[in-house]
């Protein structure tokens, strides 16, 4: 025993001499990757002229109904941004071309003064990039007077998923900005809801839609499904909640009704959430957060997006409404209130914020409605 003991201690120094084993083996460190949340805000008072006085402390912020702590970013309207312009050429937007090619200089004001990066996507039944990114107040007036008529398709969540690729591939410290130009129902798209709504909370990106309306005949959309009552600041959202099932919320019989706007392949997994939701209060937020922005996505588009993302929502029927709804845009890009906070353990899937102001109830404040967090974001790794 004794020789087998002094033998491997004899190999444990040579593999030590050779640098097979360090001889100072660093210790595992455990590493925490978090998520930080932006939340950009426009704060007006009711007769719409902006606030700009207002501090961390003024606003009061919840993920899923838990109160987190805010962080302002200071002077934010000063960082640079990048902004990608959604046109629709195709289907009803082929009409409007003759608006939308005498566009672009209101855009580059939208754009400010601030370092910037501005690129055009132009789509009818899928989406191109028609103008790059490029720093030349120029260059997008001039792309914007060549925009041509497309083919009979209008898809728009295609568009926005297209648009959101292009900016996460864009440097961190811009600030980013969606302009979409569009009719208010969705034609042809084959992205799911689900994906679009993930990719457009991912981003953070403020969404600003210019949109005019599709004809009676195309806004039929499929009646909304619901999901039981709950509460939203004290507010009841949707009717009473059904009573689960009698063998219980986990008994494999269930009601036929297969809830297909989950878009979930596994039912045990659905069902699963079902019952968590309703048992956890917090999740049954998110999951009607969740669900009642895409049955908006299906009935207005380019209203839900603005809504999701803390932009803002305007329908136009002629130029002048359009010079007049970039002007209010442009005001409004540069004087944000940019929050942020690390989110407490989040949970994977969509996540319902609400953010408010604490003792003013004479000001209004637009701010994003959720986000999406991505699996578990506290990793252990070894270095």
């Amino acid at each position: 025993m004794r020789f087998a003991a002094v033998a491997a201690l004899l190999l444990l120094q040579v593999a030590i001499a050779q640098g097979q084993i360090p001889s100072n083996p660093k210790p595992s460190i455990l590493q925490t990757q978090s998520t930080l949340v932006l939340v950009p805000a426009l704060v007006t008072t009711r007769a719409g002229d902006l606030v700009y006085t207002l501090s961390a402390d003024d606003f009061l912020l919840t993920d899923n109904t838990v109160e987190q702590k805010l962080t302002l970013e200071e002077d934010a309207g000063s960082q640079p941004l990048v902004l990608v312009v959604v046109v629709e050429t195709g289907g009803a937007g082929a009409r409007q071309l003759d608006i939308f090619r005498k566009l672009g200089t209101m855009i580059e004001s939208v754009a400010g003064s601030v370092p910037h990066l501005v690129a055009v996507v132009n789509f009818d039944s899928k989406p191109e990039l028609f103008e790059d990114f490029t720093p030349d107040d120029g260059e997008v007036p001039a792309a914007m007077s060549r925009l041509q008529a497309g083919d009979g398709g209008s898809a728009t969540l295609d568009a926005l998923g297209f648009a959101a690729d292009l900016l996460r591939k864009q440097p961190p410290q811009y600030r980013r900005a969606i302009l979409l130009l569009s009719e208010t129902i969705d034609h042809g798209s084959n992205m799911k809801l689900t994906d679009a709504l993930r990719a457009i909370s991912e981003t953070n990106t403020a969404i600003y839609s210019l949109a005019f309306s599709s004809s009676k005949s195309e806004m039929k959309h499929e009646a909304p499904k619901t999901f039981g009552q709950i509460t939203i600041a004290g507010v009841p959202i949707g009717p009473p909640a059904p009573p689960g099932p009698a063998a219980g919320c986990m008994s494999r019989k269930q009601d036929d009704d297969t809830d297909e706007d989950l878009e979930i392949s596994d039912s045990r997994f659905k069902q699963a959430w079902d019952c968590l939701s309703l048992l956890a209060p917090p999740l049954r937020v998110a999951k009607m957060t969740a669900m009642l922005a895409k049955n908006a996505l299906r009935q207005n588009v380019p209203q839900a997006v603005a809504q999701i993302t803390g932009g803002e929502f305007f329908r136009f029927s002629s130029l002048k409404d359009m010079e007049r709804d970039l002007t209010i845009v442009s005001n409004h890009v540069p004087n944000r209130y940019v929050l942020s906070f690390q989110p407490q353990s989040p949970s994977p899937g969509v996540h319902a914020i609400e953010l408010r102001l604490r003792d003013r109830p004479d000001l209004v404040v637009t701010a994003r409605s959720s986000y999406w967090a991505r699996g578990n974001m506290a990793t252990v790794q070894n270095r």
